[in-house]
């Protein structure tokens, strides 16, 4: 049993807010049954006067997308001089923007796919780079804006210069990699199980298989070689050094295995809010680690701190 009260932040303003209410009502239900004195917090503009009449001794972070997880939500709890989980204000903000955030894995020595960064009305007719490669929006989560070039089109995805595409101006143009998807958790400083996440009836790893149930199979450990595997562990664990990444983190990747079983592996990003919902990666790893539901938000809040 613990005296703590742990306001636990969920929903937000994001286009991943039903994701954050589905996470934030998983680990409140799962801290109160540990003994924490729980406040769920559905956060929207006046969130700081919210905290400021609560003063939480804990915020537990279960936002996701902007606001939630690129350094204004941290510095908000920063201000108000609250503990809270996760990473703090500098990793979060870079590791939300892909492209700074590939600069920095780069420079630590970790495989990235050639990219640029561009604005969307810069691309035009005309192939920013040779296809097939994908267009992902500079500052989103959850795959939202993702767009796959395939090597045979003629042109562009149109819709980028459409007046519907609502996921900023800014795009990464990135070489696509074939090849499994493959994930990895990294808590505090020692890196989880490989798992590889095989999307059912979808062309790649997007939202709806993200969270929908049945939407992806998660096969943990992945059946790949032990050097493989531990080869993704130490990637996954350098790029949550190299952000300055706290508490719960979680790499992708791609592995090409179809040259030889060494094959290339790409690291794609680190999400510094991983979800925390039935169907999400890190609750499975952990689990797959020995350590329960509980167990895990347990010590996620017992390593909150102010200037992470």
């Amino acid at each position: 049993m613990s005296d703590k009260h742990v306001a636990v932040l969920m929903g937000g303003f994001s286009a991943e807010r039903p994701v954050s209410l589905s996470s934030g009502a998983a680990c409140a239900q799962a801290l109160e049954a540990e003994g924490y004195r729980v406040t769920r917090v559905d956060v929207d503009r006046n969130v700081s006067g919210v905290l400021s009449d609560l003063r939480p001794d804990v915020a537990f972070n279960a936002l996701h997308g902007p606001f939630g997880e690129d350094g204004t939500i941290q510095g908000v709890l920063e201000y108000l001089q609250i503990p809270y989980t996760h990473s703090g204000v500098l990793a979060s903000a870079l590791a939300m923007d892909k492209g700074q955030a590939k600069h920095v894995a780069k420079a630590a020595g970790i495989p990235v796919a050639e990219a640029r960064v561009m604005s969307r009305f810069d691309i035009g007719n005309r192939h920013p780079i040779e296809p097939p490669y994908v267009v992902k929006p500079v500052r989103e989560g959850s795959s939202f804006g993702v767009v796959i070039v395939k090597a045979d089109q003629s042109h562009p995805p149109q819709v980028l210069s459409s007046d519907e595409w609502r996921y900023g101006n800014e795009v990464m143009v990135e070489r696509y990699v074939h090849g499994r998807e493959l994930t990895c958790g990294v808590m505090g400083d020692t890196a989880l199980g490989v798992t590889e996440v095989v999307p059912t009836g979808n062309a790649f790893y997007d939202y709806d298989a993200k969270y929908a149930a049945g939407g992806s199979t998660h096969i943990l450990p992945a059946q790949i070689s032990s050097n493989v595997y531990q080869k993704i562990q130490s990637l996954a664990l350098k790029a949550h050094q190299a952000m300055g990444c706290r508490g719960v983190s979680r790499s992708d990747f791609r592995y090409d295995d179809r040259v030889s079983e060494d094959g290339e592996v790409i690291w794609l990003e680190v999400n510094t809010q991983p979800g925390m919902t039935p169907t999400s990666l890190v609750p499975e790893m952990a689990a797959h680690a020995g350590l329960s539901f509980g167990d895990l938000v347990r010590w996620m809040v017992e390593d909150a701190s102010c200037l992470r």
